[in-house]
């Protein structure tokens, strides 16, 4: 016996190493910004539970925290609370109707005259999805449940939250995002895909 666990021992110490992570490799650690990523999950059912208006805006501060082409920030913000409203926009719009049963919406636009590029430009429409994402991170990382249901770039849809919220002409919706407590049980997926990475070159 006095004979046996030492070489078990041993056998385990030889085992360890072979699976260990190659010399010079670094191991990824989680940290919570990589958690909430992987845990963003798009959030259709809520709960009748109300979410302050001060999360509400530290979720818009969250989108402006994003970046911008040559920082012109061309972006402008609703927050939407009004039941009723909420009604109007879920009934506007084909591919919103959770809007309805939501706590509030973030309505995120785009303002042509600010954005890089000039009034043709398309810089907004990037500037206003990379806040769009911030806030949906946020969203996942305070318990809340959203998802960005688009408006651009259908002209019909474009024009239906224009017409409830009297946004000005210059100003073009990108998205209305559902915001509400978690009623579901909706879970995130895991999209990786090593096939869809390539190094150096195609």
């Amino acid at each position: 016996m006095k004979t046996i666990l030492p070489l078990a021992v041993s056998a385990l110490v030889l085992l360890s190493a072979a699976f260990a992570t190659p010399a010079g490799a670094e191991e990824v650690q989680m940290n919570d910004t990589l958690k909430t990523i992987f845990a963003r999950k798009s959030v259709r059912t809520y709960t009748d539970d109300p979410v302050p208006l001060d999360k509400l805006k530290l979720l818009v501060r969250a989108g402006m925290a994003a970046p911008t082409a040559v920082d012109k920030r061309p972006w402008d913000f609703i927050i939407v609370t009004n039941k009723a409203t909420l009604k109007k926009l879920s009934d506007a719009l084909p591919h919103a109707k959770m809007t309805e049963h939501a706590a509030a919406a973030i309505v995120v636009t785009g303002d042509l005259n600010r954005q890089f590029g000039g009034k043709e430009a398309l810089y907004w429409t990037l500037d206003c999805s990379a806040a769009t994402e911030n806030i949906l991170l946020a969203a996942e990382s305070l318990g809340l449940g959203a998802v960005w249901t688009a408006a651009y770039p259908d002209a019909a849809r474009i024009q239906a939250v224009r017409s409830v919220l009297s946004i000005p002409a210059d100003n073009v919706p990108l998205c209305v995002i559902p915001v509400g407590v978690p009623g579901g049980n909706e879970q995130p997926k895991d999209k990786f895909d090593a096939k869809q990475i390539h190094i150096n070159k195609w």
